[in-house]
């Protein structure tokens, strides 16, 4: 059963060949194109590797790019 899509948080986060992806708590995992996110496809591999978890997994947060990104938002395709 997956949780909705505004009660969904992430657990974990990677980037690997051009895409985010994210682990969901319930198990899913959502993956899109880095560019999705001009900020992160024009970072450095460190830069992208500097990341935490915001609002209990709501969201991601990448304090060198001031960049963030809403679980919920992932899960609707916006």
């Amino acid at each position: 059963m997956s949780t909705s899509i505004d009660d969904a948080v992430a657990v974990d986060v990677t980037i690997a060949a051009g895409e985010l992806h994210v682990r969901i708590d319930d198990g899913r995992t959502i993956s899109v194109p880095l560019t999705s996110f001009p900020k992160l496809a024009g970072a450095t591999e460190e830069e992208r590797r500097e990341w935490r978890l915001i609002g209990a997994g709501e969201g991601i947060h990448w304090p060198a790019l001031d960049e963030d990104v809403s679980i919920a938002a992932l899960l609707r395709g916006s």
